[in-house]
C-alpha cells in the first residue's frame, strides 16, 4: 500500500491512523478523502467565526495606529478586502474614516 507524501514538508514517512494520514516529521495530519485546498487561508474573528473576503467586520477594541496619534475606536466598521497568511496582520481592510489598513483578526468580529 503506497501512501502519499506529506503536503507540508514533502516527507515520505507518512503513516495512517484510522481515517487520517500523519507525518511524524512535521506533525501534520490530514484526511486524504477530504477535498480541501491547502492554499486557502483560514482566518477566524474574535468569536471563532470564519472570515472571507468581502465580509463586513466591526472593531471590538480601541486600536492605536502605529506611527500616528490616530485611534480606531471600538465599533468602527470595516470591509475585508484580502485575507493574508501572516502572523501579525491577517486582514487587509477598508476601515471607515481611516482608509486602507492591515488589521489583526482577533480584534474584529463579523458584523
Amino acid at each position: 500500500m503506497s501512501l502519499p507524501i506529506c503536503p507540508k514538508c514533502q516527507s515520505e514517512f507518512v503513516y495512517q491512523d484510522l481515517n487520517l494520514l500523519i507525518c511524524p516529521e512535521c506533525s501534520h495530519e490530514w484526511d486524504p478523502s477530504a477535498d480541501i485546498d491547502e492554499d486557502t487561508v483560514v482566518v477566524k474573528d474574535a468569536n471563532g467565526t470564519l472570515l472571507a473576503e468581502g465580509d463586513k467586520v466591526t472593531v471590538i477594541k480601541d486600536l492605536k495606529i502605529k506611527g500616528s496619534s490616530q485611534v480606531i475606536k471600538i465599533g468602527t466598521k470595516a470591509v475585508v478586502r484580502w485575507i493574508k497568511d501572516s502572523k501579525d496582520h491577517q486582514l487587509d481592510c477598508k476601515v471607515d474614516g481611516v482608509g486602507e489598513m492591515m488589521v489583526t483578526a482577533k480584534f474584529v468580529k463579523k458584523a
